[in-house]
C-alpha cells in the first residue's frame, strides 16, 4: 500500500461487491453500502460498466476483470456473512477492514460492537464515506493499525474490546499481504483475546502459480502478495493458537450453491478459500 492513500485493493473488492449487489440475482447476497463507500473516481468506473459503457482496449480490460470479480466477491461475502450469523457473538472485529459494509448493512449485527480495524491511510477515508449511511451494529469503533508497526493488543484494549466475551475475527483479503511472521504475531493476539466460542474467519490463497499471477498485478498497485498456504498448514497454524476447524472451502464449492451464473465464473478462483475456525 502507497503511503499517503488508501488501498487500491479495497478499493477493487468494494467495486466488485458494487457491481454485484446491481447485478447479481442471488438473494442471499445484496451490499447497498458499497457504491456509497467508493471513491468517485472509482464509483464512476462501476456506473460506466453498469451502463455498458467502453473506452479503449484498457477499459475492456478491465471491464472484464469487473465482471469476474463481481462474481467471485458473491460467494466470498456470502461464505463470510453466513459464518458471522452463526457465530452469533456479541463483538465483531473486522481486521483490514478496507470498504467493508457490514455493520451497516447486516441487521443481525444490531446487539454487536463492530471493531473497524484498519490502515489510518485507508481508515480515514472511509470513515468520511461512512458517515452517510445508517449504522446496522449496536455500536461502531474505528481502531487505527499498521499491522506491521502498532501493537493490535493495544489498540484493541483502547477501543474497549472486551477479551471475556465471545468476538468474531473477520480477516478478510489481509493474510495474503503480511508474512507469515505477521501473520503469527497477529494470531497470537488473536488468540489472547478470544473467549471459548469465539470465531475466527480467514480468506486464504492456497495455489502458488495463481499467486504468482495475480500478484503481478497487485504489486504494481504497491501491496504485493506475501503468504500462501496449503490447507493443511492453514489447519496446523489456526490449531497451534487453539482454533478447530469448523469449515474450510474453496470458492468453486461455496459457488455451488449460488447458481450457474456464479459457479461459471467462480469454479476458476480454486485458489481462494474461506475458512471458520471456533476458539473452544
Amino acid at each position: 500500500m502507497k503511503p499517503g492513500r488508501a488501498s487500491r485493493t479495497a478499493e477493487i473488492v468494494c467495486m466488485g461487491r458494487a457491481t454485484a449487489h446491481a447485478r447479481s440475482n442471488v438473494p442471499r447476497f445484496q451490499d447497498p453500502t458499497a457504491l456509497t463507500l467508493l471513491p468517485e473516481d472509482a464509483k464512476r468506473r462501476v456506473e460506466r460498466f453498469l451502463r455498458g459503457e467502453t473506452h479503449g482496449i484498457r477499459e475492456r480490460v478491465g471491464r472484464f476483470a469487473l465482471a469476474w470479480q463481481s462474481r467471485v466477491m458473491v460467494a466470498r461475502t456470502v461464505a463470510i456473512d453466513d459464518a458471522i450469523r452463526e457465530a452469533k457473538a456479541p463483538q465483531l472485529v473486522i481486521l483490514g477492514a478496507g470498504l467493508d459494509g457490514r455493520a451497516w448493512r447486516m441487521p443481525e449485527l444490531e446487539n454487536v460492537v463492530v471493531f473497524e480495524v484498519d490502515h489510518p491511510d485507508t481508515q480515514r477515508e472511509k470513515r468520511e464515506r461512512a458517515a452517510k449511511l445508517a449504522p446496522q451494529a449496536k455500536d461502531i469503533r474505528f481502531v487505527a493499525v499498521d499491522f506491521e508497526r502498532d501493537s493490535l493488543d493495544e489498540a484493541l484494549t483502547a477501543a474497549g474490546h472486551d477479551p471475556s466475551r465471545p468476538t468474531t475475527w473477520v480477516w478478510e483479503g489481509v493474510v495474503m499481504y503480511l508474512t507469515k511472521e505477521d501473520i503469527e504475531k497477529s494470531l497470537a493476539v488473536i488468540a489472547k483475546r478470544s473467549a471459548p466460542k469465539s470465531r475466527l474467519i480467514v480468506l486464504y490463497i492456497t495455489e502458488r502459480l495463481m499467486r504468482r499471477l495475480v500478484n503481478v498485478v497487485v504489486s504494481r498497485m504497491g501491496e504485493p502478495f506475501r503468504s500462501v498456504f496449503t490447507v493443511e498448514e492453514m489447519r496446523e497454524v489456526l490449531s497451534k493458537h487453539g482454533f478447530g476447524i469448523v469449515r474450510d472451502q474453496a470458492i468453486p464449492e461455496i459457488a455451488l450453491d449460488l447458481g450457474d451464473e456464479i459457479f461459471r465464473v467462480a469454479r476458476r478462483a480454486k485458489h481462494l478459500r474461506v475458512v471458520s475456525a471456533d476458539r473452544s
